[in-house]
């Protein structure tokens, strides 16, 4: 016992060491970075504060400028260049040259700039909410939730373990090898290529750009055309992060134009990443196919939210309501169709109708509104044809929110919260991604068919499946076809960044976010090398060496038996003949095959 109460004292006072250490905050310089241009102070140039009406159709797809105004006022906010593709190709150069010099860098300077990046997002949360409630029309508590809570997470994540998933993995060697280390090392690729969409515009910035850097790697950021003022915004704190460690400037690069921009970007890429729509995924896909590059595809989803009879209903409503009107239903993870068991299906309705006719949308900084506007001009067209198609073949609306004081020349982005009912698969919102604040509410009768009905569908994001047993919920989960699952939540998947996320089917493939996502930024290479250098080495035995003996085969078959063989005795036998062989093979009176 005696010799026990050192090593115990010792590893008390280590206990105690380190916990003084998490009490005593890290020195993490400020960085201050200039947003005087896109405060709304009322002070804004006269070409700048007129109402904004862009062109319709295609037309708006082109031009050497993106027009940028707000959707929930339609105020003009200015413009931004549409780099043409050499332009492209010269950033992508200018990043390239960067990421080598980035590479050599320590994990210990990767996460200085990370805490850097926090500590500013932290104090400077409202602006950075402001801004893209501005530029998307979301509230600043959709904001709050989607840009900087998933953004800090990521960042904590990385910080706590993104060193510990980059490190070399060693790997078993097996019984042939067992003379050797086997290991994965994982290196940076180089430049990543990301196309963002434009419904988080903080976040899908900065999602990818903190995993391609803490990777080694150098990054082009490709913003959408719907949001492209506040990314050039979000730019700037990037780079001034970048400044105060003294990494190389031109590490970042944030690109804005149109669809030649972005397919500029995927033919000089050494990886894609792209979230949007499965048509555009295809295009990049063919497009990736001319340099052979990896790419990870988020492509939207149709997520099934499915309510059993055993719940608290009170408690699921309110959940089920923040699933379709997060961010006014513009999101990848949205809920787009809700089964709802029949015995509960009446009482589900009530609630969640009541909750939805309390809600109301407005320009969201300029009142207190519960939901915001779309950001997409024409979108609410899109909308009501989707509502209308399954008004005509038998649904039925019950519940509306309401507007508040929106102006004449915003009418047209803004969608009413909406729950529909009577629905069945053969309605176009059903099948389609709405991207909007509509509930569509199902009936169904046993677990069987809410599964059956939850993998109808061409997408396979995510779900949300309810019960007040755990493991029915769980099973039911298990079987419906998508890549990311919550059970009793929603989108809690997400919140938890050592999870990857992505789909299947026309929701994409691949991953990011997690220990997957962080290593689909590295080239992964398998490395072994000898376990005992100098003392023991590969030599290639005797009957197998050039010229091969006659027993060359003979010899194979029983090194083969000898280690893989299923019982040990046959094993043993095998081995004797493999050293009689070897034996018989080192004599001075051994011969070889004739030529």
């Amino acid at each position: 016992m005696a010799f026990w109460w050192p090593l115990l004292v010792l590893a008390f006072a280590f206990a105690i060491c380190k916990f003084l250490l998490i009490l005593i905050p890290p020195k993490v310089p400020s960085i201050d970075v200039d947003a005087s241009d896109v405060l709304d102070d009322g002070n804004q140039a006269p070409e700048n504060s007129f109402i904004y009406v862009p062109p319709r159709g295609a037309a708006q797809q082109s031009g050497k400028k993106v027009q940028c105004y707000e959707p929930a006022t339609m105020k003009y906010l200015g413009y931004v260049p549409a780099l043409t593709p050499d332009e492209v190709k010269e950033q992508v150069e200018k990043v390239r040259k960067a990421q080598k010099m980035w590479a050599k860098t320590s994990f210990k300077q990767r996460r200085q700039f990370l805490r850097i990046l926090l500590k500013y997002i932290i104090k400077h949360q409202a602006l950075i909410c402001e801004i893209s409630s501005r530029d998307t029309g979301k509230t600043m508590v959709d904001a709050s939730l989607g840009e900087i809570m998933t953004t800090c997470e990521k960042i904590n994540w990385l910080l706590s373990e993104g060193e510990q998933w980059l490190r070399p993995e060693y790997r078993s060697s097996g019984r042939s090898m067992l003379h050797k280390r086997a290991k994965v090392e994982f290196h940076p690729l180089g430049v990543i290529g990301a196309i963002v969409s434009w419904n988080y515009p903080f976040h899908n910035i900065f999602n990818p750009m903190l995993a391609a850097l803490f990777s080694g790697n150098g990054i082009v950021i490709k913003i959408s055309e719907h949001a492209s003022w506040s990314g050039c915004f979000y730019f700037r704190i990037i780079q001034s992060a970048l400044a105060a460690i003294g990494a190389p400037e031109d590490l970042v690069e944030v690109i804005t134009g149109f669809a030649e921009t972005g397919e500029a970007l995927v033919s000089s890429a050494d990886k894609v990443i792209f979230v949007g729509s499965p048509g555009v995924g295809k295009m990049i896909m063919r497009n990736a196919a001319e340099t052979l590059i990896p790419v990870t595809l988020e492509l939207g989803g149709k997520d099934a939210f499915i309510v059993c009879e055993d719940v608290d209903v009170d408690h699921v409503a309110q959940i089920a309501v923040r699933a379709v009107l997060q961010s006014s239903g513009q999101n990848c993870a949205g809920a787009e169709r809700f089964y709802v068991h029949r015995n509960i299906y009446a009482s589900f309705v009530s609630k969640v109708t009541k909750i939805i006719k309390s809600v109301t949308a407005g320009p969201p900084l300029a009142g207190r509104y519960d939901m915001g506007a779309l950001c997409m001009h024409e979108h609410s067209e899109k909308l009501e044809g989707l509502v209308n198609d399954a008004l005509d073949k038998g649904a039925e609306i019950v519940a509306r929110g309401s507007f508040g004081h929106i102006g004449e020349d915003a009418v047209d982005q803004y969608f009413p919260p909406t729950v529909i009912v009577n629905v069945n698969h053969s309605m176009r919102l059903m099948q389609e991604e709405a991207f909007g604040p509509i509930m569509p509410i199902m009936k169904f009768s046993s677990d069987e068919e809410a599964i059956k009905l939850a993998n109808d569908s061409t997408y396979g994001l995510g779900c949300a499946v309810f019960s007040g047993s755990q493991s029915r919920a769980r099973e039911i989960a298990s079987q419906i076809h998508c890549g990311v699952a919550a059970v009793n939540d929603f989108a809690a998947t997400y919140m938890c960044q050592s999870l990857p996320f992505g789909g299947v089917k026309h929701s994409g493939f691949g991953r990011f976010g997690g220990v997957e996502g962080l290593r689909a930024c590295c080239l992964v290479k398998s490395v072994v090398e000898d376990r005992w250098w100098p003392f023991i080495k590969t030599k290639i035995p005797k009957p197998i060496q050039y010229p091969v003996a006659e027993n060359g085969f003979e010899f194979q078959e029983s090194l083969v038996e000898a280690l893989y063989g299923l019982s040990i005795w046959d094993r043993l036998q095998a081995l004797v003949n493999v050293l009689k062989m070897l034996t018989e093979q080192n004599s001075p009176n051994s011969s070889r095959k004739e030529k």
